[in-house]
């Protein structure tokens, strides 16, 4: 299912000042948050992906949940969607060539597909795993809150992202956290 980008102008982020004991393998800090009445916007990598449709891993069940009722929107790109679809076809995973159709049918349904488009990336980190570079413009494309990513290589980038105004880099045993930020107080 493809849905058009977001415009930059209707896509605001709020800023969230991390706290000074904050590091982001141990206590990650939303980078932006939704506005009032907005989804929270996720980009997952192919492990992340992996994890929910494939092994079915239920420590990322709230994840998918949030996935399944619209809590929050997911986004993918055609680029990010081909290695999904390449990484299905590895010998080691537990599929059967009649498992593939309702698993990329459940990942088409569930994440919206943004056609490949030039990004301005000035100012985005490089991550050392240039295959991995994607999910970071992907997750500036689409103005996300949030990058879900088990990779090391990109969540050391979760500084930098954060120190930017760009959006969160987290694990996804943290995602929850962070997931729907507490009410503005009084």
């Amino acid at each position: 299912m493809s849905t058009p980008a977001i415009p930059l102008a209707t896509a605001p982020t709020v800023p969230i000042a991390p706290t000074a004991s904050a590091t982001p393998a141990a206590s990650p800090v939303i980078g932006s948050a939704p506005a009032a009445g907005e989804r929270q916007r996720l980009v997952l990598d192919t492990n992340v992906c992996l994890d929910l449709f494939v092994f079915r891993d239920p420590r990322w069940n709230a994840l998918l949940q949030a996935l399944q009722d619209g809590s929050v929107q997911a986004y993918t790109r055609e680029d990010c969607r081909n290695e999904w679809l390449a990484v299905l076809d590895y010998p080691h995973l537990p599929l059967t060539p009649a498992d593939k159709p309702a698993i990329c049918a459940e990942f088409d349904r569930l994440l919206h597909c943004l056609p490949l488009a030039e990004v301005n990336t000035f100012g985005l980190p490089l991550c050392t795993d240039k295959d991995d570079q994607k999910f970071l413009e992907l997750a500036l494309q689409c103005r996300a809150h949030v990058l879900v990513s088990k990779d090391k290589a990109v969540l050391k980038l979760a500084r930098k992202t954060l120190r930017k105004g760009m959006f969160s880099i987290v694990p996804p045993q943290h995602w929850r956290l962070y997931a729907f930020p507490p009410p503005a107080q009084d």
